[in-house]
C-alpha cells in the first residue's frame, strides 16, 4: 500500500474533516484540540484530536495515530478500506500530471501545519511563562494545604511549584475564549530538557471541592476537567526534586501527586523524582497500538537525562493496566535506547489494583495528633 499513489490524498486531509465525516461528536476545547467521546471504548472528553499534528489520541484504551488510523478505529475497517474511505477506489492509470497534484498538495498541506504549529506552539509557552511569572512570589498556603489534605508534605518546598490566589480557567467557546472559574490554583512548572520553563501544569483548589480540587461547569452544566496545561509539555517534567546526579536515580510518575506520594511512601536515598504530566508524554509513539515498543522517530517524547544509572516509572493501578504498562515500557525502551548502555536499569513498580499511589499513602499515613 505504500506505493498506492492515493496516500498522497488521504494523508493531506486535515484530521478535523475526517472527524467530521464519521461524525464524530467533538468540542473544541483550545485553539488546536477537540475532544469527545472515543468511537471505540466511549466516555465523555477521554479522545481528543490534534490540528496541529493532524493526530488523535484516546487516554483510555490507548487508541491513536493519524487520519487513516482514525477511519480504521471509527468504522472497524483494515488500513486498505480506510484508504478508499477517504481516497476512492484505486486507480492504476494515474495521469502523471494528477500524480504531480496529489503530491504537491499534500506537500503544502505539511508546510501550513507546521507553521501553524510553530506559532500555537510558541504563542502558547509565552503564555505559560506569563502565568509562571504571575505567581512567583505568591502565597502558597491553599497549595500547601491542598496537598497536605493528600498526606503529602514536603520537607522542603519544590521551587517548581507555586500559586496563584485568583487564577482565571478559560477555554475557548465558539471562537473565543470564555472564563468558566476564577479561584486559587496550584501552578507546576514543566521544564524542557534545555531546564527552560515550556509550560504549566494548573491545578484549580477548593478544600469543599472532591479532593480538594474546584468543581468546575461549563455552560451546560457539565463537569469540566479541574487542571489544564499552557504550553508545550511535550519531553518536558515537572521536578519535584533537582536534578538527578551523575550515576544517579530518575523516579517518574505521571502527576504531582502520584510522584510526591511515592516519594514519602517508598523513599529512595538520593533519587529524583520527577512528574511526567501524563502517560503519553512518557511513553511518546508506539509502534502499533499498545505493543510497548517506541517509535524512536518521534521527537517529541520525553527523555531523562542521559547520565543517569537507573529510571523508574510509576504505574497507578487504577488505570486500564494493559495500556499504561505499555505506555511505560515503550518510554522506558526509548531511555534504554538514547542512553548508549548508560541507563543500566529500567523498571515499572506499580500500585496495588484498583489504587493510585496517593490511595496508598493514605491508607499507610497514621492519623495527625490533633485527631
Amino acid at each position: 500500500m505504500r506505493d498506492d499513489r492515493r496516500l498522497d490524498e488521504a494523508k493531506a486531509i486535515p484530521i478535523l474533516t475526517i472527524a467530521e465525516k464519521l461524525d464524530l461528536k467533538l468540542a473544541k476545547v483550545s485553539p488546536v484540540e477537540h475532544a469527545g467521546p472515543c468511537p471505540d471504548c466511549g466516555g465523555n472528553d477521554r479522545f481528543a484530536i490534534n490540528t496541529q499534528k493532524n493526530v488523535f489520541g484516546c487516554r483510555k484504551c490507548g487508541a491513536g495515530g493519524d487520519g487513516l488510523a482514525l477511519v480504521q478505529l471509527a468504522k472497524g475497517c483494515d488500513f486498505a478500506a480506510a484508504l478508499t474511505y477517504l481516497a476512492g477506489e484505486a486507480d492504476l492509470a494515474l495521469d502523471p500530471a494528477e500524480i504531480e497534484r496529489r503530491r504537491k498538495k499534500r506537500e503544502a498541506e505539511e508546510t501550513r501545519r507546521k507553521a501553524y504549529a510553530d506559532r500555537e506552539r510558541a504563542r502558547a509557552i509565552s503564555a505559560a511563562r506569563q502565568i509562571w511569572a504571575s505567581a512567583e512570589g505568591c502565597d502558597l498556603g491553599p497549595a500547601i494545604d491542598y496537598l497536605a489534605g493528600r498526606g503529602i508534605r514536603f520537607d522542603r518546598w519544590p521551587p517548581s511549584l507555586r500559586c496563584l490566589p485568583a487564577h482565571p480557567y478559560r477555554r475557548k467557546l465558539g471562537g473565543s475564549w470564555h472564563e468558566f472559574h476564577r479561584g486559587p490554583a496550584l501552578i507546576a512548572g514543566v521544564q524542557g530538557p534545555d531546564n527552560r520553563l515550556r509550560a504549566v501544569h494548573q491545578t484549580w483548589l477548593d478544600p469543599a471541592g472532591p479532593k480538594g480540587k474546584a468543581r468546575i461547569l461549563d455552560l451546560e452544566g457539565k463537569s469540566l476537567p479541574s487542571k489544564l496545561v499552557r504550553g508545550s509539555k511535550k519531553g518536558g517534567a515537572i521536578r519535584l526534586t533537582p536534578m538527578p546526579p551523575e550515576g544517579g536515580v530518575l523516579v517518574m510518575g505521571e502527576g504531582i501527586e502520584t510522584t510526591a506520594s511515592a516519594m514519602v511512601v517508598r523513599p529512595i536515598e538520593g533519587a529524583a523524582w520527577w512528574a511526567g504530566v501524563d502517560l503519553g508524554n512518557m511513553s511518546g509513539r508506539q509502534v502499533g497500538r499498545n505493543s510497548g515498543q517506541p517509535d524512536l522517530a518521534d521527537p517529541d517524547a520525553f527523555l531523562p537525562p542521559p547520565w543517569i544509572s537507573r529510571l523508574v516509572f510509576l504505574q497507578d493501578g487504577d488505570s486500564e493496566p494493559k495500556a499504561t504498562r505499555a505506555k511505560l515500557e515503550s518510554g522506558l525502551r526509548r531511555a534504554q535506547h538514547a542512553s548508549g548502555g548508560r541507563l543500566q536499569r529500567a523498571e515499572i513498580v506499580a500500585a496495588p489494583e484498583g489504587m493510585d499511589f496517593n490511595d496508598v499513602l493514605q491508607q499507610e499515613a497514621p492519623p495527625d495528633e490533633d485527631e
